[in-house]
């Protein structure tokens, strides 16, 4: 059983999932009990099996979860907590991509995620404490866009500076700052 002062750190990543360089599959070796949501093995882009398996992971859990999501994972996230009612002690939502912009190439189009249920992103507020850290050159979601989704999740916005979209391609294995913003949620 979870000590009830110690909430399970749960890591919900993006459409990529498991990054073996990534800061949040670094975190998670780190942090004694920390687990991650599985990787999905069928319907990768549906936004639905994504919230059944964070769901699925979440139940999985006893005593109080802090989620640390990461681009699409922050989308995940808030889709869940649409849909359900669990308890979350908080969340770091770190990076989040707009999926409402068009991304870059190799990432998909509008007509894709719309077709798989990423679209509209839900602006309702979040029922539990979060912090959303942000990028001001972030190629997946702009500074503005960002602050529009922390006022709308009613989230505390961590301007973190030209970070990228905080992945390894933007130089980020090891992201320390991840562990004090988990820190302020407990």
């Amino acid at each position: 059983m979870q000590n009830l002062t110690n909430p399970t750190i749960l890591f919900v990543p993006g459409l990529r999932d498991h990054v073996a360089e990534h800061w949040q599959t670094l975190l998670e070796a780190k942090l004694p009990g920390a687990r991650s949501v599985p990787p999905l093995q069928h319907d990768k882009l549906s936004r639905a099996a994504r919230v059944a398996a964070l769901d699925e992971a979440i139940a999985g859990i006893d005593g109080p979860v802090i989620l640390v999501a990461h681009s699409a994972g922050v989308m995940i996230t808030v889709h869940w907590a649409q849909q359900h009612q669990r308890p979350i002690h908080g969340a770091l939502l770190a990076a989040p991509a707009d999926l409402e912009s068009p991304m870059p190439e190799g990432y998909p189009t509008m007509d894709a995620l719309r077709e798989h249920g990423w679209l509209p992103v839900p602006r309702t507020r979040l029922p539990f404490p979060s912090v959303l850290a942000a990028s001001s050159n972030d190629p997946l979601c702009g500074a503005r866009q960002a602050n529009e989704l922390a006022v709308a999740w009613g989230s505390c916005l961590v301007e973190l500076g030209a970070v990228g979209h905080l992945n390894p391609a933007a130089g980020y294995g090891p992201w320390p700052l991840a562990e004090t913003l988990i820190d302020s949620l407990r």
